[in-house]
């Protein structure tokens, strides 16, 4: 079918600003590499180094303090069982490129939703970037974080950052948004500096809402590792692909098994930060 208009050489484009992005600053990416590998490797020699039992118990507390017995029950059941089906290493492995990513969410996230929502400007911006990096095809992440860092967890990481960083920055956003105004002129009338005002009032009511956007960037996340096994990021991700590309139904069954169980284990926890934060 003929076109009214020449075809844009979009990719031709793209593709010049990547090569020119890993020439000018390929020093960058190096440093970047660095420091997510280190933190990668910090975490998952935690996890993995302790005991095994150690570290349940202090999943058991963790999910006490933060929900009820029942949760903190599940959690010992849970980890337990994954540690009986002999996926107790490659699960530490996912957990650390999980932490490392909604570390990075976090980090990066909460500070531009608080400059979101006190510049407009900035929103205008900012929002049609979100919602690009929210309906982009996941996979279509790892093919420029293969081009700069290579293969294994760092571009994972990277391509998860990426995917799961949204919801942070739109509830940060949309939590200090919905502070009561009448809050905002008291803090004014007595004289509160920018940083009192943000720290005494604006985040201590907003922790809920942001709470929850944390939440969701942990949950994609963790799917994102999960497909970021394509390019040789280790955890869980590397048996379901395995089993995927060996028709194995029963490893395929037991590693999403215990990614099921990592999900909920990290999703209750937030949640129940969240709530406790809140009280």
């Amino acid at each position: 079918m003929s076109q009214l208009f020449p075809k844009l050489p979009l990719d031709e484009w793209i593709e010049v600003i990547v090569d020119g992005l890993d020439e000018h600053l390929g020093f960058v990416f190096d440093l970047i590499s660095a420091a997510i590998g280190g933190t990668v490797d910090l975490f998952n020699a935690i996890l993995t180094g302790l005991p095994f039992w150690l570290v349940i118990i202090l999943f058991v507390l963790i999910a006490y303090r933060a929900g009820r017995w029942t949760m903190a029950l599940f959690t010992f059941i849970g980890l337990l069982l994954i540690q009986n089906l002999g996926y107790w290493e490659h699960s530490m492995e996912t957990l650390a490129l999980v932490l490392t990513a909604a570390l990075i969410s976090v980090v990066i996230g909460i500070p531009m939703g608080i400059w979101c929502a006190k510049n407009e400007s900035v929103q205008k911006v900012v929002t049609p970037l979100l919602d690009f990096m929210q309906t982009m095809p996941a996979f279509v992440y790892l093919i420029p974080a293969i081009f700069f860092f290579g293969l294994g967890k760092v571009p994972g990481v990277i391509a998860s950052v990426i995917f799961a960083m949204p919801p942070t920055i739109r509830l940060t956003n949309l939590g200090i948004r919905q502070v009561p105004a009448d809050l905002i002129e008291a803090s004014d009338a007595f004289g509160s500096t920018y940083w009192q005002k943000l720290t005494k009032v604006q985040l201590p009511i907003a922790k809920t809402t942001m709470m929850a956007g944390i939440n969701q960037s942990i949950m994609l996340a963790l799917s994102m590792v999960v497909i970021a096994s394509m390019i040789g990021a280790k955890g869980l991700g590397a048996d379901v692909y395995r089993a995927v590309t060996q028709i194995n139904i029963g490893q395929g069954f037991e590693a999403g098994l215990a990614i099921v169980i990592m999900a909920i284990l990290l999703d209750r926890i937030t949640q129940g930060v969240g709530k406790r934060k809140n009280a």
